[in-house]
């Protein structure tokens, strides 16, 4: 093979120098990426993404900054609450570069100091709470390292999006004297519901009660009154009765002699009837004389019809 001639030795280095340069000065830039451009070690401008061109070998790519929101994971701590009781508190932090120069340039190693800051601001805000606020608030406690991180991360060019405590665990012992709290607390709940249960029972049965006296003594005067009213009728028919016989003995009439001898002698042999000692009835021999005495009755109030 002829060696190459110091012509073809020249456009060969000419090719690759171009090749090189080419390299050198495009940059490409994908979507979601910025890169920051610096010129003898200072920064000079910031690449978006897509095709970009710089100055070769004068130039170079300083940083690749991410621009998409990142998850950062906080790693688990004891914090001790404002009442003296430990926790066990971890978190998530969600962030999102929004100037690549900043988060380059005005902070070293812009994950670990956000999650040192994070780690320090959950000591502080947890250990400004009792434990039951501590468990009872969680939001509030987001919402404080939240408004405290993002104003801190501002500088370096970062946007703290969200930050959420992933979990709070109290030691064991607390843990156990809260279940018997809230196993208590059920249980007085339950009490309470089961004596306003026996309460509005107790109440429902004396309403009852008295609705039921109410009306059994609606119904005693109602009978007072129809029995009241009976006797009433009874006593002007026996008034009438009376008066008519009394005018029938006036007239000289007979049977009304008979009528009172006879209903005097008929209470008196319905009184023997009903005696509690009376073993035996002897009907009298005058019974005969009775039903002409009732005969001469019916005669009698016949007569006082007729007129």
């Amino acid at each position: 093979m002829d060696s190459l001639s110091a012509g073809q030795i020249v456009i060969i280095a000419a090719v690759v120098m171009i090749i090189v340069v080419i390299l050198k000065a495009v940059k490409a830039v994908p979507q979601g990426m910025e890169y920051t451009v610096e010129r003898f070690g200072r920064y000079t401008k910031t690449l978006k993404p897509g095709l970009s061109f710089i100055v070769p070998f004068f130039d170079t790519v300083g940083y690749k900054m991410n621009m998409r929101e990142r998850v950062i994971d906080i790693p688990s701590q004891d914090v001790i609450t404002k009442d003296n009781a430990m926790v066990t508190a971890d978190a998530v932090v969600f962030i999102q570069v929004v100037d690549a120069r900043s988060a380059a340039y005005e902070v070293n190693n812009l994950d670990n100091a956000i999650k040192n800051l994070c780690l320090t601001n959950v000591r502080t805000v947890v250990g400004s709470m009792d434990l039951d606020e501590v468990l009872s608030r969680r939001d509030e406690i987001n919402a404080k390292l939240l408004t405290v991180i993002d104003s801190a991360t501002d500088p370096w060019g970062t946007k703290v999006t969200r930050i959420e405590i992933k979990d709070l665990s109290p030691p064991h012992d607390i843990t156990q004297a809260m279940n018997k709290q809230m196993k208590a607390e059920r249980e007085k709940r339950a009490e309470v519901l089961m004596a306003e249960g026996h309460k509005q029972s107790e109440i429902l049965k004396a309403e009852g009660e008295k609705e039921a006296a109410i009306r059994e003594a609606e119904g005693r005067r109602q009978a007072a009154f129809l029995d009241a009213e009976a006797r009433e009728r009874e006593a002007e028919a026996e008034a009438r009765a009376t008066q008519m016989v009394s005018e029938a003995i006036a007239r000289g009439d007979v049977n009304a002699v008979n009528y009172f001898v006879a209903q005097e002698y008929i209470k008196a042999f319905e009184a023997l009837a009903k005696s509690p000692n009376q073993k035996t009835l002897i009907v009298p021999a005058e019974l005969s004389n009775l039903a002409a005495t009732v005969g001469g009755i019916e005669a009698l109030i016949s007569a006082g019809k007729s007129k």
